[in-house]
């Protein structure tokens, strides 16, 4: 800051020039020639999005089993009227001709299923939150490449086209070495009055931020270090968990936030901003749908137009990215073996929140329940 010229002190920005926004590997990732037949295990609500993003992309869904025979027919007559629908979805891995399987089950009904369709010889994509103990994840990733198939977690939120243009902006090396990540959400997240999610006590740090959790370590990878969270109840919440949370995170080198409003019935707002050496990277709108992003650099700003929506772009990213590396016999973009150090996260921020101290990355390795 100049004595003098108090201007120099961010009290106003100079005007940069408009440069063209750098075309980026960002859009849900597609397999060549690969088309295996899916069969999906579990059809609560969220496989509505599952199976539009897969009947979008032209993959064929030949097998729906839910536990109540009549919503797995439901799913199919919806979207795979010529599925083949059971109540048993050990007949789902047993027919040979079924080479990949979608598991959606909670978490504690979803680890025994996962082993026994690695067992059955099938590529699996699990959805998050992958486990509840990191020692089963580690198992499941160990029997996964012990039976040389493909384990991936569906962190869809990575192929949100926001998330994802600004993560491969990064990857890129657009702006340098990442300094900073932080991530502000407001928005009415009360609709789980009534329903299973209320009995998760850090729902918000867990079941729902673990996208951003996810999100951050695709970014920071292992210079992440450390975690301080608290949650509250909002004012005139009818949830019985808390919808407030946020969490602070120690990075080598620099430092993140992820601030989580749960309970904000008016003026949504949803931002990310990634700074680096380099450059930064911001995201702002109302709604994880309508988002603006922007790059700075020395050259100058841009501003791209990223295609797609979270819903449904997000899953076919999901599925694509364990499709392409069985095609190209690679570890999936959402690998089961990175999706624990997300997972790792996410554990010591429950911890934190729960002792009121700072945790480190890896101290708590499952998750911790009042």
């Amino acid at each position: 800051m100049s004595e003098t010229d108090p201007d120099t002190y961010a009290l106003k920005s100079a005007a940069v020039e408009t440069i063209a926004a750098p075309d980026l590997p960002y859009r849900p990732p597609m397999p060549r020639s690969y088309r295996p037949r899916i069969g999906v295990i579990g059809a609560g609500g969220i496989v509505a999005s599952h199976l539009d993003a897969y009947r979008t992309a032209g993959w064929e869904v030949a097998a729906i089993c839910n536990r109540t025979l009549a919503r797995a027919e439901a799913r199919a007559q919806d979207f795979y009227p010529q599925a083949r629908v059971t109540d048993r979805y050990q007949e789902v891995l047993d027919d040979p001709a079924i080479d990949v399987v979608d598991i959606t089950p909670h978490p504690e009904d979803r680890v025994p299923i996962i082993e026994a369709a690695l067992k059955a010889g099938k590529h699996v994509l699990s959805q998050k939150p992958f486990v509840l103990d990191l020692a089963d994840g580690e198992r499941l990733v160990r029997l996964a490449r012990d039976r040389g198939l493909k384990l991936a977690v569906n962190q869809n939120g990575r192929w949100a086209p926001h998330l994802a243009w600004m993560r491969e902006a990064v990857r890129a090396g657009l702006i340098g070495e990442v300094q900073s990540v932080h991530v502000s959400i407001h928005w009415n997240h009360g609709w789980i009055a009534g329903t299973p999610f209320e009995r998760i006590e850090d729902l918000i740090l867990y079941d729902f931020g673990i996208h951003w959790f996810d999100f951050l370590s695709s970014v920071a990878g292992d210079r992440v270090e450390s975690v301080y969270a608290t949650s509250a109840m909002a004012a005139g919440q009818t949830a019985a968990v808390p919808l407030m949370a946020q969490a602070l995170v120690r990075m080598v080198g620099g430092q993140a936030s992820l601030v989580f409003d749960g309970g904000a019935a008016f003026g949504p707002r949803d931002t990310t901003y990634i700074s680096g050496t380099k450059g930064s990277l911001m995201s702002d709108g109302p709604d994880l749908g309508s988002q603006q992003v922007t790059l700075f650099t020395a050259e100058g700003r841009a501003q791209p137009v990223p295609d797609g929506t979270w819903f449904n772009d997000g899953f076919r990213g999901a599925m694509g990215a364990l499709l392409v590396a069985i095609e190209d016999g690679t570890e999936p973009a959402n690998g089961a073996a990175e999706n624990l150090r997300s997972l790792a996260l996410s554990f010591a921020a429950i911890r934190s929140r729960r002792i009121g101290q700072e945790v480190r990355i890896g101290d708590c390795t499952r998750l911790e329940q009042d």
